[in-house]
């Protein structure tokens, strides 16, 4: 189940146990509570590490992307017309959305129906649907998702996400270390296994609360993306490309359920710990535009 969380919160929760790791073995944390911890210099570190551990995962997301779902990158003067028409359509897309620097485009071999955008930028940005959706969907539904994918590129949506899983990973990182020291404080002044153990359960323990802002967050840029996929593919093609994912949610990838997050179509999860919102509750929203 966790691996449906997404493919950020696995990558950041790995860097801040890894700096926890690091920072014992440095003797940063046992500095800290020799000299009585210095809260204002830990949030500082926090900040500096927490920020760190998104913007690298932000950094290697379309690379990894690439290679975890062996993408294959479409070229412009591609000899197969439908793929020539993809890219012509994403391009489309991107140009009404005002992107000056145009999204790889690129197919990934699975059954499910779903496409996702990624990249650091939206200067450097990728655009990828399944070969299940275009196999399942007519002309006008995948303009639709294209659309969603495009708008989430132009609305600077990895960038949004990113910034805000980089504050919640220094304040989880903050008050993991603070509890830890408040609860060990006069018996482990050496910065001892205790200490450390309870810092890296703290962390995984707030690391979930704090899936719950993020994934609160994750839900509204769905929502702001439906809105520009309508807009620049018309509202019609984009409820219509919902309603043919809402037929299709069972073709589940299972190799890659750990990018859930940044498709168009997510996981049926617990509402708090989802994020995407209902499919039903996207498609009346877009109804009532």
């Amino acid at each position: 189940m966790i691996r449906r969380w997404g493919f950020f919160f696995l990558i950041n929760i790995a860097m801040m146990v890894m700096i926890t790791i690091v920072t014992s073995l440095l003797g940063v944390d046992r500095y800290a509570s020799e000299q009585g911890i210095d809260y204002n210099l830990l949030l500082g570190f926090c900040l500096v590490w927490g920020m760190g551990g998104a913007f690298i995962s932000l950094l290697i997301s379309k690379s990894m992307a690439k290679w975890m779902f062996r993408l294959q990158i479409i070229d412009s003067k591609s000899q197969d017309p439908n793929a020539r028409e993809l890219v012509n359509m994403v391009h489309r897309m991107a140009k009404a959305a005002g992107l000056h620097k145009m999204p790889e485009v690129a197919v990934y071999e699975s059954q499910e129906v779903n496409a996702f955008a990624t990249g650091p930028s939206r200067s450097n940005s990728l655009v990828a649907v399944s070969s299940g959706l275009l196999q399942r969907m007519n002309r006008e539904q995948v303009e639709g998702v294209i659309g969603h994918e495009v708008a989430h590129i132009a609305n600077g949506d990895m960038v949004t996400m990113t910034l805000i899983q980089g504050v919640l990973n220094a304040f989880v990182m903050f008050l993991a270390r603070a509890i830890a020291f408040a609860l060990t404080r006069g018996e482990d002044r050496q910065g001892g296994m205790s200490t450390f153990l309870l810092v890296i359960v703290l962390q995984i323990a707030l690391g979930f609360l704090a899936m719950i802002v993020i994934n609160y967050f994750s839900r509204l840029r769905e929502y702001r993306a439906d809105q520009g996929g309508a807009r620049y593919a018309g509202r019609d093609k984009m409820v219509s490309a919902l309603k043919a994912l809402a037929g299709t949610e069972d073709l589940v990838d299972k190799e890659h359920e750990s990018f859930a997050s940044l498709k168009i179509s997510g996981s049926k999860m617990a509402a708090l710990f989802s994020t995407h919102p209902p499919l039903s509750e996207r498609i009346k929203r877009l109804e009532r535009a």
